[in-house]
């Protein structure tokens, strides 16, 4: 096994460690659960809205199982004419106020994840970085119709705002940008983490609403201003399709009342938006069930 500093490449043109002044790291990974598509979505606004550059480049070569994930090839005229090589980097992105901050974003390795979170730590320490924020977003029995819920995590007391423990002790499958959180704890670095709560019958498709909340969610924990205009068009847009598309099927109306109803008792009861644990739920199964045929029909012949 080599050394963490194998792993990466800080850029030429990457700029002085001077200019960055104590920025915050947003780990953005794909390849868990990504409910909605809210992580992949949420990268896309940033950079699509917010300057940037490359600082560090991951050796995606050690790091990703290309037979697992295989990287498309673009085939025309009886010759490959592009490769999407997949990339792992470290953006340095300048908010809306001119303040630069740190992205980490791309696939998440399927191999050598200590060695991954080691370089990861050697790159914070490097750059300065005073607070990591870790980003999710996973499915969960709850409806589209009422506020996207959040669980949210720190590396110590302080650094979030006090919280009741939803979900006591579980196990869940281990993830690198959990790994990260766990580890850069133990090393006494500040991190935290927030996870949307994703409607589970449209954790399969684009749901601009998640990116909005998770943005949102980082901007109010770090101070950063992160335009979110794009997505709230978009949210807006998905809102109006479904409910045209629901209003449409009585059962899928039905199951989503049902949710309501749940969501409604539950917080009426305790004050706070995450499910009552008593209340009989549909299955994941009986939710996709129910909504594959008109999901299946989102996309109208005019796109």
């Amino acid at each position: 096994m080599g050394e963490p500093g194998d792993l990466y490449s800080v850029h030429v043109e990457a700029p002085s460690l001077d200019d960055l002044r104590d920025p915050v790291l947003v780990v953005a990974l794909d390849g868990y659960v990504d409910a909605g598509n809210g992580v992949r979505l949420a990268v896309d606004s940033l950079l699509a809205s917010l300057p940037h550059s490359v600082v560090v480049t991951f050796d995606v070569d050690q790091l990703i199982d290309y037979r697992a994930r295989r990287p498309v090839l673009t085939y025309e005229k009886n010759a490959f004419i592009d490769y999407a090589a997949p990339r792992l980097v470290v953006h340095q992105v300048t908010d809306s106020d001119g303040t630069p901050f740190l992205l980490l974003s791309g696939p998440e390795p399927d191999t050598q994840w200590e060695r991954f979170v080691a370089a990861v730590g050697e790159v914070a320490d490097r750059l300065g970085v005073r607070l990591t924020v870790g980003l999710m977003a996973i499915p969960m029995a709850v409806p589209h119709t009422r506020p996207t819920g959040m669980s949210s995590h720190a590396t110590r007391p302080g650094l979030l705002p006090d919280a009741e423990d939803a979900f006591g002790t579980i196990a869940v499958p281990g993830h690198a940008t959990g790994l990260i959180e766990y580890r850069f704890g133990q090393a006494g670095r500040d991190a935290i983490g927030f996870a949307a709560h994703v409607p589970h019958y449209i954790a399969r498709s684009d749901y601009p609403e998640t990116a909005r909340t998770l943005l949102q969610a980082t901007a109010d924990a770090t101070g950063l201003l992160l335009p979110t205009a794009d997505l709230d068009a978009a949210a807006a847009t998905v809102r109006t399709q479904l409910q045209e598309q629901i209003a449409g099927n009585a059962e899928v109306s039905a199951v989503v009342e049902a949710l309501e109803q749940q969501y409604d008792t539950f917080v009426s009861a305790t004050g706070r938006g995450l499910l009552a644990q008593s209340a009989p739920l549909p299955t994941a199964d009986e939710l996709g069930a129910q909504f594959e045929a008109f999901l299946a029909d989102r996309e109208n012949p005019d796109g």
